[in-house]
């Protein structure tokens, strides 16, 4: 393995492995048809949406779905606790992008992951794809 094998074994203890590592498909019409009618209620910090299905007898039905953060922690099996932060301050975002070997400047927006060292690289690539529905432009 060598050059990944660190990158492997951060895979397999990360409380992300599900997410990354499990098939499933998403379609890009259903992502579409649930954000173009979605609304967030900020009071239940709920998201809302209006979904097409099928009844019985086969008519086209508008169904509304509703989920929180803790649904998505529970599906993706992320194994923490509810007050676990979901979003990292930014001066510890930079550091670790300086550790890792980020060959671009670290005060930027947006990094390139053209910039980091091959495993890294990998890594990044692999995290990207398995939560996103785009099948390119993944390098910013």
């Amino acid at each position: 393995m060598g050059l990944f094998s660190d990158v492997l074994d951060f895979i397999e203890q990360s409380r992300m492995k599900k997410a990354l590592t499990e098939k499933h498909k998403c379609y890009k019409f259903h992502i579409e048809n649930l954000w173009n009618n979605a609304r967030f209620d900020e009071t239940l910090k709920t998201i809302f949406s209006l979904l097409k299905m099928k009844d019985e007898n086969d008519k086209d039905i508008d169904v509304e779905v509703k989920f929180i953060v803790d649904d998505v922690r529970k599906v993706l099996e992320f194994q923490d606790a509810k007050d676990d932060p979901i979003q990292v301050p930014e001066r510890l975002v930079r550091g670790l992008w300086m550790r890792m070997g980020y060959a671009g400047y670290v005060n930027d927006v947006s990094y390139l992951k053209s910039k980091l060292p091959k495993p890294y690289k990998f890594f990044v690539r692999c995290t990207v794809h398995a939560l996103h529905h785009r099948k390119g432009g993944f390098d910013v």
